[in-house]
């Protein structure tokens, strides 16, 4: 998609990239830029990650590690921002 493309149709380029496309920009027939979905969040893969060390680590850093499973849910998953747009519908 060209530079001008992008930013006649943005909205619409967003809705693609959102639906899990990655978008390529380009400029004079080169490309400049991409455009990609985010990452998941990792909440998940960190709470696995510290109960696979559990019982492995020193008392203190165990107690830490135990608070912070304690405190990692899907619930960090989210997108604050996509959450709380009063934009959307």
């Amino acid at each position: 998609m060209t530079a001008s493309q992008a930013s006649r149709n943005f909205s619409a380029l967003l809705d693609s990239v959102e639906r899990g496309e990655t978008i390529v920009i380009t400029r004079s027939g080169g490309r400049v830029a991409q455009i990609a979905p985010v990452p998941a969040a990792n909440g998940r893969a960190l709470k696995g990650v510290l109960e696979r060390w559990h019982g492995a680590l020193d008392e203190q850093l165990e107690a830490n590690i135990a608070s912070a499973r304690e405190a990692a849910s899907a619930e960090l998953d989210s997108d604050p921002w996509r959450d709380s747009d009063p934009w959307r519908e």
